[in-house]
């Protein structure tokens, strides 16, 4: 007896070519709606839905294959339920195709939510769940990129599927499914939600690609997408050079991109294990460059690089003098490329499009449990900050203030930096102890320090930190405030005569 398959696409993409070779491989294709048609114009027969089970599609293309007959003839067990099998004369389906409504990409487009309603998949979700289930008789099919493999393994095994091969496309409908309906409960928590963070928060991601490792060679690693924004990501980065990205170059191109994103004026960043090395910002962004290169000009060795404006050639020029691991920018001016080239490691990305908004949540996985925040999106200008030293900020201190709290939010805890109004002097990161971070911001300062900007990320425990941070010559400070000893830190910054603007917000960054 001829086998039977299923074929109900919403993409019609390769779906001829697979319903030719099941013919050849003399399968009888049972099909409904548009798929049918598809197929009838090309000259393959059809059996449709409709014939099959006797009853007509309704509600304009809402109910097709959600029949007794259809879901009985994919779910039956041959010595389970014979019975059944002859009273309702079922059919033996052997091969269900299904791709779905393309839900997701209609909501990553202009569109009402009446649209994505009608783009909801009801049918082609329960096919292939029954199909995935029934996965001992029954092969499930929902990736265009997997038909070549059915032919394929039509042709060597005698019209048959094997075992292992369905287990693998069971799990894969599964998963598909899944997904579709995260994706779905995301968007309608959006619309219809009060609750940011719901009840239940599904996470579903689909991979980009392999990487070669995670953070070592002894970890499996891959880059998966789990979600769509309009912000200028990783992710919608074009490689015009170099080679594949590593795990811990991604992390670092994030960390990058967020710093720069902070800045409406052309800035750069350079970034070593997720810390900044050197920030500036400056209206030339190979002077930018160069500022944020003289930071720290040993530990940029092996850095990503970041700007918010078009790398110019001057600023390759000045980049190809050290090894860069990977560089990131909205473009690159004509011949800036060709000069990055000639490092043959580097890899160059380009995030046409720039939009600097951060959208989304931040996640972080830890045993048994997922935490979520939202992206940290503090900020803060003049008119936020309080005085709280006798003397008050000259208006050249109150820029590098301003400047220093964009920076530090980026810095993993305890953080504390100097700086200048337009670039960092010293940053000193992911210490136990507040004052040695002081300290560490101190002895990788490369230039004189005298009149910089000290920025915490949080409260000074004790006035050690701004007692170090006065004898590197440091002249004002902006830091949360709310310690318990804050008026001994107040005490402190007025005996060396600084000045100091407390923030009320806390930027730690772990």
């Amino acid at each position: 007896m001829a086998q039977k398959a299923l074929l109900s696409v919403s993409d019609k993409e390769g779906i001829v070519d697979l319903a030719e070779e099941l013919i050849d491989q003399d399968f009888e294709i049972i099909s409904s709606g548009g798929t049918a048609s598809k197929l009838e114009e090309n000259g393959i027969e059809v059996e449709r839905v409709s014939d099959l089970t006797g009853f007509p599609e309704i509600l304009d293309g809402r109910v097709k294959t959600l029949h007794p007959k259809i879901h009985g003839g994919i779910l039956y067990q041959k010595e389970k339920h014979e019975k059944d099998i002859e009273e309702h004369a079922l059919p033996e389906l052997n091969l269900i195709v299904v791709n779905l409504y393309p839900f997701e990409r209609v909501t990553r487009e202009d569109h009402e939510v009446e649209d994505a309603i009608e783009n909801i998949d009801i049918g082609g979700v329960a096919l292939l769940r029954a199909a995935a289930k029934n996965h001992d008789r029954v092969s499930v099919v929902t990736d265009i990129d997997d038909y070549e493999m059915i032919s394929e393994e039509l042709e060597k095994n005698d019209g048959r599927i094997r075992e292992e091969v369905r287990k693998e496309l069971a799990l894969k409908a599964f998963q598909r499914t899944a997904r579709y309906d995260t994706i779905i409960s995301g968007y309608l928590n959006e619309k219809y939600g009060e609750d940011r963070l719901p009840e239940n928060y599904l996470v579903a991601g689909e991979k980009v690609k392999d990487l070669r490792y995670g953070e070592n060679p002894n970890q499996e690693a891959a880059f998966y997408r789990t979600e769509y924004t309009g912000e200028s990501s990783v992710l919608k980065a074009e490689k015009l050079h170099g080679k594949s990205l590593s795990y811990n170059n991604i992390r670092d191109l994030e960390a990058a991109l967020d710093i720069v994103k902070e800045f409406e004026k052309p800035a750069v960043a350079a970034i070593k294990h997720t810390n900044p090395t050197g920030v500036a910002s400056k209206e030339d962004i190979a002077e930018a460059y160069q500022l944020a290169y003289e930071c720290d000009p040993q530990s940029i060795y092996g850095s990503i690089i970041s700007a918010n404006r078009p790398i110019s050639v001057e600023m390759a020029e000045k980049m190809d003098e050290i090894f860069v691991e990977a560089s990131i920018a909205p473009g690159y001016e004509e011949g800036a490329v060709d000069v990055l080239k000639n490092s043959k490691n580097i890899r160059i990305m380009e995030l046409p499009g720039w939009d600097p908004e951060r959208e989304g949540f931040e996640f972080s996985k830890v045993s048994e449990g997922l935490l979520i925040q939202d992206r940290n999106k503090s900020k803060v200008t003049k008119n936020d900050m309080e005085v709280k030293s006798e003397r008050e900020p000259t208006e050249r201190e109150l820029d590098a203030m301003e400047f220093a709290w964009k920076v530090v939010k980026h810095v993993k805890s305890n953080s504390i930096i100097f700086t200048r109004e337009d670039h960092t002097v010293g940053i000193g990161a992911g210490q136990m102890s507040r004052v040695d971070a002081v300290k560490i911001a101190k002895m990788k300062s490369r230039s004189d320090t005298q009149g910089c900007t000290m920025a915490s990320d949080a409260f000074f425990p004790f006035r050690d930190g701004v007692d170090e941070a006065a004898e590197a010559g440091i002249e004002s400070v902006i830091q949360p405030g709310g310690s318990i000893r804050d008026d001994e830190v107040i005490e402190a910054v007025d005996e060396h005569g600084m000045s100091m603007v407390f923030t009320g917000q806390r930027v730690f960054k772990h």
